[in-house]
């Protein structure tokens, strides 16, 4: 009765690829002994993540705090829980069926958002500074940074560039979300670059490469000409955690059985109906004797919470494929602990594939190949680095 896929439009696929099936990731590596940071909006210590996150920072004004509780969902939870767990959840609540590439490694979640439910540029600065002057302390060797800037600069001393040369520098590599609109210009700190700038494909749920097309995502130079992104990484149909506690958690409840409802099975629709009614916004008529208008509600409903299953829902963006570049760049260091950002950077970029027919300029390198590139970072020895210091 209802489309069990996920487009908006036929065919309708029957289930989500997992992320490392969807990545051909490299099955001996799932970043284990390697520590992610997150700078985001908020984060929820969601059962996929297990026991382990190092600790919770709240930076969302100056009396930054470490290890306060982060149990209650609240709305700029949804975000950092999705990066997180896409990044390294374990699969816990789909049997570890949609689980991260990163499924072992550990986390340090810094939170930015304010009051104002707008993230700005000193907002993502006090968390880049509070990894900068902690990042020793927890081992930390990559940062993902799903967030953007206030407006685009070309000022090499602009403090958020300064902020992502001093983690370089001191060994952490800095992945940040390329953003989602051709016409929006790139922002500090995706516009750094010596940061890895990540842009989006969407691969229509699909592993054949000609099924795949471009992203919708922001291109140009960083502010001394280098092109970005850097690489791409899938940006849809990626399955992320509902967050609990909220109003699509309560829809999804009764959503996501309507999914495996055989066509015209209204009786079926009835009984799901008579207790799940209110937490769909339905009327009690419409409860009692759903028709092809109530269908089509509840339809509509799936579509826009994007349900998946009573868990699960699908999203997108660049910070989506940033979570997954990130997580691929943890495989790398179990692979190879001595690799520094910029080898890390150029393994990413040189075993990168080229997207057919998308223009050079909106896709960098080309889609990360997460098995080829951990294979690289594997074999990267000492001969490598010398051969690299060569005029």
């Amino acid at each position: 009765m209802f489309p069990r896929g996920f487009p908006p439009h036929p065919p309708y696929t029957t289930t989500l690829i997992p992320t490392p099936i969807r990545l051909n990731a490299h099955p001996a590596f799932a970043g284990h002994g390697v520590v992610i940071a997150f700078i985001d909006s908020g984060f929820y210590p969601h059962p996929d993540l297990g026991d382990r996150v190092l600790t919770h920072i709240d930076a969302s004004d100056a009396r930054i705090t470490e290890g306060r509780r982060f149990a209650r969902p609240m709305w700029y939870s949804w975000h950092g829980q999705m990066t997180s767990v896409i990044a390294c959840g374990d699969g816990s609540s789909s049997d570890g069926f949609y689980r991260g590439i990163a499924s072992r490694a550990e986390m340090v979640l810094v939170k930015v958002s304010t009051t104002s439910k707008q993230i700005r540029e000193p907002d993502i600065l006090r968390g880049m500074n509070w990894l900068i002057a902690h990042h020793r302390r927890f081992n930390v060797r990559i940062v993902n940074i799903s967030v953007g800037g206030d407006a685009p600069s070309a000022d090499p001393d602009h403090p958020l560039y300064r902020a992502v040369r001093t983690l370089i520098d001191q060994g952490v590599t800095v992945i940040v979300a390329g953003g989602n609109s051709p016409s929006f210009p790139l922002v500090p700190p995706n516009s750094a670059p010596e940061a890895i700038a990540i842009g989006g494909y969407d691969d229509e749920n699909s592993l054949d490469v000609a099924d795949w097309r471009l992203y919708s995502n922001s291109y140009g130079h960083a502010y001394e000409g280098t092109p970005k992104p850097d690489v791409l990484a899938p940006a849809a149909w990626i399955p992320s955690p509902i967050l609990p506690g909220t109003f699509v958690e309560r829809e999804a409840r009764w959503l996501a059985p309507l999914l495996d409802l055989a066509d015209g099975d209204f009786d079926g629709l009835r009984d799901i109906l008579k207790r799940g009614w209110r937490d769909l916004g339905l009327t009690r008529v419409e409860a009692d004797a759903p028709d092809e208008s109530v269908r089509l509600k509840l339809l509509e409903h799936i579509r826009e919470h994007k349900i998946v299953d009573s868990q699960h829902q699908y999203v997108g963006g660049s910070s989506v494929s940033a979570a997954i570049a990130t997580s691929i760049v943890a495989q790398m260091l179990e692979a190879n602990t001595r690799l520094t950002p910029l080898e890390i950077k150029a393994i990413l970029i040189r075993t990168a594939k080229r997207l057919p027919y998308a223009p050079i300029e909106q896709q960098g390198a080309g889609v990360i190949d997460a098995s080829d590139a951990v294979s690289a970072a594997e074999a990267f020895n000492q001969a490598n680095r010398n051969l690299a210091k060569q005029p």
